[in-house]
């Protein structure tokens, strides 16, 4: 397999050249370093298109050149990716935009495939093995070993390949449609918003300002560090710890080393964070944040079940309605309807009508094929569930 590594601006500037002169939609992945570096940002893309080749441009230190030799080439126009979401926005962040989007993991998934990651879907329609072994490597590395790179290539060149076998799959099935209703989707979808401590995957859990004050104190030294240092924030500090801190905080020095987790024997560790924990607990109460409050959200599963039963009852009937009619038409009920979107359609007191369920679908974000596919068992599940209530 040919492929080059590009890393210098005037090298961008005739790779871009040759990409101009390919045929057909541009074959894009990232390799990124988030396990190792403070953000997701890419460290490689790799774009790939027919008649052109196989390039690997290396961002870093040159991003703005990347983009001035990149962007009026490739942005705008047709691009295949597997798993866009999890690459679109450090694309983005190189001002690199697609016109349109094939993604082949949706189509995988669509499709009714029960392995759609990448090597197995190379393997299906081409045949080719592909080797899985370098993808949580530390890729801000330079330079980058060969093997790695032609790693890298590979999650490119059959892309092309593997969208047109899954259209035909698609169009035979009559999903080609609702395929493309979730690249859109998925292409037009804002980025994200900046994670901050309150999206601590467990925080609801603490009982009281006091320890959500210092689950905030060790987060934002936990990022502001990262930042500085270009490190992985939960290399410094895992979010367990956190908050495993936050719930019983330490005492003593000694203390704080035998919580579990905590990188004791990182030299100066118990040193550093003690004095973050030290300086939270002796913030005056004025200075602790508010709990947070479930608003218009459904509160967590336990905590459903356990204060709204007959509410939680209706969710229960209408995911396992959703099940029953994915299976019947071989999609995957989480693409049917994303589960964070079924309970917030449940939780907000839908009627057990079709018409109802299909009006709430909508106004959550539904695409029209899932209003369309699944407002029908969404409906039938809560009327189950109303009728045994009665």
């Amino acid at each position: 397999m040919n492929f080059e590594l590009v890393d210098t601006p005037a090298a961008f500037r005739r790779a871009a050249a040759q990409l101009f002169h390919g045929r057909g939609p541009c074959a894009i992945d990232t390799e990124r370093a988030s396990s190792f570096r403070y953000d997701d940002r890419a460290f490689l893309v790799q774009v790939n298109r027919r008649d052109a080749g196989t390039f690997l441009f290396a961002p870093e230190g040159h991003r703005d050149a990347l983009r001035e030799a990149l962007a009026p080439v490739i942005g705008g126009t047709d691009w295949i990716l597997h798993a866009a979401g999890e690459d679109l926005p450090s694309l983005a962040e190189l001002g690199l935009h697609p016109g349109t989007l094939f993604d082949t993991e949706i189509a995988a998934r669509l499709a009714g495939f029960e392995r759609p990651n990448l090597a197995a879907m190379v393997g299906e329609f081409t045949g080719v093995t592909l080797d899985n072994g370098y993808g949580r490597e530390d890729w801000s590395t330079i330079p980058l070993p060969l093997q790695w790179q032609a790693y890298a290539a590979d999650d490119v060149v059959y892309l092309s390949a593997l969208a047109e076998g899954l259209t035909e799959v698609l169009d035979a099935a009559g999903k080609l449609e609702a395929a493309e209703q979730e690249f859109e989707h998925v292409r037009t979808r804002p980025a994200p918003a900046p994670k901050t401590w309150r999206d601590l995957k467990g925080i609801s859990s603490l009982p009281t300002g006091r320890s959500l004050h210092l689950a905030r104190a060790l987060w934002d030294y936990r990022d502001a560090r990262g930042r500085a240092t270009d490190t992985s924030p939960h290399t410094l500090l895992g979010s367990k710890v956190i908050l495993n801190i936050a719930k019983n905080p330490p005492r003593t020095p000694d203390e704080l080393g035998r919580v579990r987790g905590f990188p004791a024997r990182r030299r100066d560790a118990i040193e550093e964070w003690y004095a973050v924990i030290e300086r939270a607990c002796a913030d005056a109460p004025s200075r602790w944040p508010d709990a947070p409050r479930d608003r218009d959200n459904p509160p967590s599963k336990s905590s459903w079940q356990r204060h709204h039963p007959e509410s939680w009852q209706r969710f229960v009937s209408a995911r396992e309605e959703v099940s029953r009619h994915a299976d019947d038409i071989d999609v995957a009920p989480e693409l049917l309807v994303q589960p964070a979107l079924l309970r917030a359609v449940v939780w907000n007191g839908v009627a057990s009508e079709t018409g109802a369920a299909a009006r709430a679908l909508s106004a959550a974000g539904a695409r029209p094929w899932q209003v369309d596919a699944a407002s029908a068992a969404i409906a039938r599940g809560l009327r189950a569930a109303d009728s045994e209530a009665t």
